[in-house]
């Protein structure tokens, strides 16, 4: 059988199960996935899958049925994620590493048929089945993803899409990785972004390298050894990378590296400079959308170069800015982000309302436009701190510390203040020391002084997640008075 045209409208309208057999068929030995010095081909892959969508058939998965899978980022991750579209269900990523009573607050909510790592073995339970695969079937929707957002209460988001290669693919084609390459997945595939590398890697017959967790030199090692042409970051993994010994860094040019595609959180721009400066603009690219995908903007480096700071202009969808009072607002003034989709629903929440006025929704998310269209990101509305009257922006602060050498991670809060209302307050981790004056003589040279952080904290504790994500809510949460009795 022909390698099939993985763009093709033919392809693209097939249910993804049964477009991992055509790609199994077509080129059976060639490398489909490879974990933690392992590597599947794409027959060894469809039939682990096929195996395990026959014990999820036995198990009483059907189409429209909920498949969670509870598993860390391994090679049983991505064989349960075929094996759920295989028998038709929708899988539903969730944490291995959640605490039991976040995982099972998502589980009651998912109702799954079937739990892949908790009553079912991803690979014993598959032993004996069928390599061959299951009849085409349909998963409607495609993926229900979680998320916990700024509230920390879970809620889970369906796609609206049926389980077709298109969809699937979509991520891909958007971020500009190459039919047929190798893609670097950095990042827990329970969350979207890392979700959707994978799969779209997949579908595109590219040559997926997946990490059971992000390390920095381990990420620019594996780009060497597997001559990857596009990696998956987020802000946090790329300041970790630049934070590696210089000679580190520099012995490996990442030359066959076309794109280096980051999202999931507002960039610092010393930092995006940075690594424009280091890969050149062509190869640093940047996308801004929630999982509910209403909206979606895109910018490559060198468009960034003439717009500092922007996350670019809308690609598809509609957004606008408003203020409190749902007044649209005119360029460089900041508010909220507007977004909505203009293709019609992309996403059903299942435990959450969306925040929604005439058709247009929120995230909580505050930014502005420009005069030509560009987007600029401040912070959430519910993490933005009121100083004395004025809007501080905690991200804006977290960029400036990562610039100081000693600082390895931070988030900052807003906490009770007599005088100001709400003060800056820092939590910081160091690799090396630095006391709170000379953090702060490095601030004074890049923040006004109503933005200085009031107090500084120093800690141990996880500040953010796999993901790179922040959740401020919760740290602030844990520091109010009262909260150590609560």
């Amino acid at each position: 059988m022909s390698e099939p045209t993985v763009t093709d409208p033919t392809f693209m309208a097939l249910p993804i199960g049964t477009a991992f057999s055509r790609l199994a068929a077509a080129a059976p030995d060639r490398p489909a996935l490879s974990c933690a010095g392992r590597t599947l081909t794409r027959i060894e892959l469809e039939e682990r899958a096929n195996r395990l969508a026959h014990a999820l058939l036995a198990k009483g998965v059907r189409p429209g049925s909920n498949v969670a899978i509870v598993l860390n980022n391994d090679i049983p991750f991505v064989v349960a994620m075929v094996a759920a579209w295989k028998a038709g269900g929708t899988p539903i990523p969730v944490s291995g590493r959640l605490p039991a009573a976040e995982r099972d607050a998502i589980l009651d909510l998912a109702a799954p048929a079937a739990a892949i790592g908790v009553d079912v073995d991803a690979d014993r339970d598959g032993e004996g089945h069928p390599a061959t695969p299951p009849p085409d079937t349909l998963a409607v929707p495609w993926k229900i993803l979680p998320s916990g957002g700024s509230t920390g209460r879970p809620k889970l988001i369906a796609s609206v899409a049926e389980g077709r290669v298109e969809p699937g693919q979509g991520f891909g084609l958007l971020t500009r990785m190459t039919p047929e390459g190798t893609s670097l997945v950095t990042g827990p595939m329970t969350h979207n972004g890392p979700f959707l590398a994978m799969i779209s890697s997949l579908l595109l017959g590219c040559h997926a390298v997946l990490m059971r967790r992000f390390d920095a030199a381990e990420t620019l090692r594996l780009a060497e050894e597997y001559r990857a042409d596009w990696i998956y970051a987020v802000p946090t993994m790329m300041h970790r990378i630049w934070r590696l010994p210089e000679a580190e860094r520099d012995r490996s040019r990442l030359d066959s590296v076309k794109v280096v595609f980051h999202l999931g959180a507002p960039i610092a721009p010393w930092l995006k400079r940075a690594w424009i400066d280091w890969l050149g603009p062509d190869r640093i690219w940047e996308l801004y959308a929630g999982t509910e995908a209403q909206a979606v903007t895109v910018v490559g480096g060198r468009e960034w170069l003439a717009h500092e700071g922007s996350v670019g202009k809308v690609f598809a969808g509609d957004m606008k800015i408003l203020d409190a009072e749902g007044r649209e607002l005119p360029p460089g003034e900041v508010g909220e982000v507007w977004m909505r989709s203009t293709e019609g629903p992309t996403y059903a929440y299942i435990g959450a309302t969306a925040r929604e006025q005439d058709g247009w929704e929120s995230l909580g998310d505050m930014g502005y436009m420009d005069a030509d269209g560009y987007l600029y990101l401040s912070d959430r509305q519910t993490d933005m701190i009121l100083v004395g009257g004025s809007n501080v922006y905690p991200a804006e602060i977290e960029g400036a510390l990562l610039e100081h050498p000693a600082i390895r991670t931070c988030a900052v809060i807003g906490l009770p203040d007599d005088d100001l209302g709400q003060a800056p307050h820092a939590i910081v981790q160091t690799r090396a020391e630095v006391t709170d004056d000379q953090l702060l003589t490095h601030l004074r040279d890049r923040l006004a002084a109503y933005k200085l952080p009031k107090t500084f904290e120093r800690t141990d504790e996880p500040l953010r997640d796999e993901a790179g994500k922040v959740r401020r809510s919760r740290l602030r949460a844990a520091r109010l008075p009262g909260a150590a009795a609560t």
